[in-house]
C-alpha cells in the first residue's frame, strides 16, 4: 500500500515538488541580483576575462543543480547520474576560478566599499570551501536521497551570498553586510526544515549538519578577520600590487566625485 500526504500526494512525490520549487526561487534570486546589478549600470561587459568565465562557471552550476532537480521530479534517474558525475567534476573549477577572482579583486583593491578588504577575502574563500565540503558530502550519500538533497540543498544556500548582496541594501547594512547576508541566505534551509516538520512531524538531520557547517562558516569566518593569521594572509595575497596600499580593515570609500576640498587643491 502506497501512503500519501494530505494532499493526495506520496511523501517522495511531494519531497520533489519542494526541493523543485525552492531551487527555481534560488535561481530567481540569482538572476535577479545580477539583471539588477546590469539593468542600473554598475555591472557591465567590460570586466576582465577571468570574471566572465567565472561568471559562466557559476551560473552553469545553477544550470547544473536546476535540471538535477527537474531530473528527480520527472522521473528521468538515469540523466540525473550522467550529469551529476559532469557536476561533480565542475565543483573543481568554481573553487579554482572562484578564489583567483576574489584574490585579483583584492589585489586590484576593487573590494565594494561596504565590505572590510580583509573580511571579504576570507569569507569568499572559506563560503567556497564550505560549499565544496556540503557538495562533495552530498555527492558521497548519493545513495541516500534524503540526505543526499538536503546537503546539495544547503551547500547551494552558501552560493546565494552574491545574488542576495545585489538585492539588498547594502550600503545600509554597513558594518554588518556580509553578516547579513548570511542571515538571510539562511531562510531557504529553515523553509526546508519547516517544510519536513509540516509534512511529517518530524525534521531531517540532515538540516542540522548543513545548518552546522554555515554556522561554522560564520564563526571561522569572524575568527581569521580579526586575527594576526588573517592580516598575515590577506598581505601575503596583496604583496606587490595596488592593494597592498589597502588597510585591511578599513572600508573603501564609495564610489563618486571627491570631495569638494579635494576638487580645489587640484
Amino acid at each position: 500500500m502506497t501512503t500519501t500526504t494530505d494532499d493526495g500526494l506520496p511523501p517522495d512525490q511531494r519531497d520533489d515538488r519542494f526541493f523543485l520549487g525552492t531551487v527555481i526561487a534560488m535561481a530567481v534570486v540569482l538572476v535577479a541580483g545580477f539583471s539588477v546589478q546590469l539593468a542600473t549600470g554598475r555591472s557591465s561587459f567590460s570586466a576582465p576575462l577571468m570574471v566572465h568565465a567565472h561568471a559562466v562557471v557559476f551560473m552553469g552550476w545553477l544550470g547544473i543543480y536546476l535540471l538535477q532537480n527537474i531530473f528527480v521530479a520527472t522521473g528521468r534517474s538515469a540523466l540525473h547520474r550522467r550529469l551529476g558525475w559532469i557536476g561533480a567534476g565542475w565543483i573543481l573549477a568554481m573553487l579554482v576560478l572562484g578564489c583567483a577572482v576574489t584574490v585579483d579583486m583584492a589585489r586590484r583593491g576593487a573590494i565594494p566599499f561596504f565590505f572590510r578588504p580583509l573580511q571579504f577575502l576570507v569569507f569568499d574563500v572559506l563560503s567556497l570551501l564550505t560549499f565544496v565540503g556540503l557538495t562533495t558530502a552530498a555527492i558521497a550519500l548519493r545513495r541516500q536521497t534524503d540526505w543526499h538533497r538536503r546537503l546539495h540543498f544547503c551547500a547551494m544556500a552558501i552560493l546565494l551570498g552574491p545574488g542576495l548582496g545585489r538585492l539588498l541594501p547594502m550600503p545600509l547594512l554597513t558594518p554588518w553586510a556580509w553578516e547579513a547576508t548570511f542571515v538571510v541566505s539562511l531562510i531557504f534551509p529553515l523553509v526546508g526544515m519547516w517544510a519536513d516538520h509540516r509534512r511529517s512531524g518530524r525534521i531531517h538531520p540532515a538540516w542540522s549538519r548543513g545548518l552546522a557547517a554555515m554556522f561554522g562558516l560564520l564563526l571561522v569566518v569572524e575568527a581569521v578577520t580579526y586575527s594576526p593569521l588573517g592580516d598575515a594572509l590577506y598581505r601575503a595575497a596583496v604583496a606587490g600590487s595596488p592593494g597592498a596600499a589597502v588597510a585591511p580593515l578599513a572600508f573603501p570609500p564609495p564610489p563618486g566625485p571627491p570631495p569638494m576640498g579635494e576638487v580645489g587643491a587640484r
